[in-house]
């Protein structure tokens, strides 16, 4: 990779600042200085530094975010604040998005990564990487509930959902309101709203805590961020590299 641009690719400014960088004799490979930004790097073996910080090289990144409600899963909108302007400038710089998606009311575990390949292993209805919610529900369930759940429900536009795991955490008959956690495989357009939706219920509030083996952490309360532990990257990448 060209000097010039690996320290472009790490934030440490344009093409023309990176220049003025290296005119400056601020830039240094192995400990020498270099002024050409053509020269060429190994990420994983040369040491740059930039004032004498060192700059190690990130191809990818990943983030554990919890979303609050408000916000859209997007990287760009033209009236709602997205998940990404959640984000400092550092991060923003390596073009992240948010993995699928959660309502704009919703809350919970949001990956952001700019890691396409794991986006689509996590994401894709074929790879059955389950995903788990909190939620309350206004309305009576029928009894057989957890089983129309696991047989599959149809949706408003005809569509049956893969089976479900549904669980009653608690119920109040009087209020007719249920507290409930389910766990899905797939990510239909608002499709745990539309499955409660299917009995005239209504989510009142969801909240998303597990996605695969990744746990929202409850240290972070909404709107705050981490990157992945060294074992959920570890999953992650098991994953990424798992054959289906």
């Amino acid at each position: 990779m060209r000097l010039d641009k690996l320290l472009a690719n790490m934030g440490i400014g344009s093409r023309k600042e990176v220049k003025q960088l290296l005119k400056a004799k601020k830039v240094t490979l192995n400990d020498k200085v270099i002024k050409d930004g053509s020269v060429k790097v190994n990420p994983d073996s040369d040491k740059v530094c930039v004032d004498g910080d060192p700059v190690v090289y990130q191809e990818f990144i990943y983030l554990m975010l919890h979303k609050p409600t408000g916000v859209v899963s997007a990287t760009t909108d033209a009236k709602d604040k997205t998940v990404i302007d959640l984000l400092s400038e550092q991060e923003k710089h390596f073009q992240p998005f948010p993995v699928g998606r959660l309502d704009k009311d919703t809350e919970g575990l949001l990956l952001i990564t700019n890691d396409g390949d794991l986006a689509h292993r996590l994401t894709s209805p074929h790879k059955n990487v389950s995903k788990m919610y909190e939620a309350k529900v206004k309305g009576e369930l029928p009894a057989d509930v957890i089983h129309q759940f696991a047989e599959g429900v149809t949706l408003d536009d005809g569509y049956v959902t893969k089976a479900a795991k549904l669980k009653i955490i608690s119920a109040d008959e009087e209020m007719r309101t249920s507290v409930v956690q389910i766990e899905i495989t797939e990510g239909k357009f608002h499709q745990v709203k539309r499955m409660f939706e299917a009995f005239h219920c209504k989510v009142t509030y969801l909240k998303r805590y597990r996605m695969g083996d990744l746990i929202l952490d409850s240290q972070l309360p909404p709107g705050a961020y981490r990157p992945l532990t060294e074992e959920e990257l570890a999953y992650c990448f098991r994953l990424k590299n798992k054959e289906f």
